[in-house]
């Protein structure tokens, strides 16, 4: 099969890699012509272009590029490809861009990989991301059925964990797991680094160990991503945000009582529910 792979980044790349990998003829995109050549020495990609026109001929065709470019990259891409061809994305907000090119191009999926590195760029592409993790496909009504079986067929040869539901459940879902962490880890940063006493924060950077490290992981990944999650998932984050800080008034308002029983028994109630949500 051809395929297509519009932006070559960590999602974009890994993509590359193990579609090759299978035999599949891929052709990527890129907007710099130096990632294009990386690509094609590193072996992510077939061949590659900064031109739309590569990917003519192609049957699929993934949208890999940062979320505020989904949208008008695939309203430039459309006028080179022909009727049948599958288009789907991997952006972590979908209700918007589903609701923008579902009319646009009738073999539109949307689609979001679970998987992925606080490091971006082609360099950081790897062999078998995807595998075992979740990969949600969000369909509307009007999706043909054929454009829902391809990508899922090319979603199973990955290892992924194929999910369908509505594209505001998603962006509902990952407010929650995925969009809210990122918010509330760069406030622990910042929080750490509104230390006044230099001698204090410097012993703190010096103890951080795998607790700080665990927590602030996804706090300290690319601004760009975590921008966007705030811009294209706006009302679902500020839930989540206005629900994460009642929580955390409950724990200082226990704290400040000193009710330690109260206290250990929500701390408990956190442990016995934290894996239903990680293995």
């Amino acid at each position: 099969m051809k395929i297509g792979i519009l932006g070559l980044g960590l999602i974009g790349g890994s993509l590359g890699f193990d579609l090759r990998s299978q035999g599949h003829d891929v052709l990527g995109v890129s907007r710099q012509e130096s990632t294009c050549q990386k690509a094609i020495a590193l072996g992510n990609v077939d061949q590659a272009s900064v031109e739309l026109s590569l990917l003519a001929d192609t049957e699929v065709v993934f949208i890999c590029t940062p979320i505020g470019l989904i949208v008008p990259q695939v309203q430039q891409l459309i006028a080179h490809l022909s009727p049948g061809t599958v288009v789907t994305d991997v952006g972590s907000v979908k209700a918007p861009i589903v609701q923008a090119l579902s009319p646009l191009w009738e073999h539109f999926i949307g689609g979001h990989p679970m998987a992925g590195t606080t490091d971006s760029g082609i360099e950081a592409a790897q062999r078998n991301l995807f595998f075992a993790r979740p990969y949600v496909l969000t369909p509307v009504d009007t999706t043909p059925r054929v454009a829902i079986t391809v990508v899922e067929e090319i979603v199973r040869s990955l290892g992924a964990i194929i999910y369908h539901c509505h594209p505001e459940q998603h962006d509902r879902a990952v407010s929650w797991i995925s969009h809210l962490p990122v918010m509330v880890s760069g406030s622990l940063i910042a929080a750490c680094i509104s230390e006044t006493d230099p001698d204090v924060l410097q012993l703190a950077q010096n103890f951080a160990s795998s607790g700080f490290r665990d927590t602030s992981r996804v706090g300290g990944g690319n601004p760009e991503l975590g921008v966007m999650m705030a811009q294209y998932n706006r009302q679902a984050l500020l839930g989540s945000l206005q629900q994460y800080r009642h929580k955390l008034d409950e724990l200082i308002h226990l704290i400040e009582q000193e009710n330690w029983a109260l206290l250990e028994n929500k701390l408990r109630s956190n442990q016995q529910a934290r894996p239903n949500f990680v293995d």
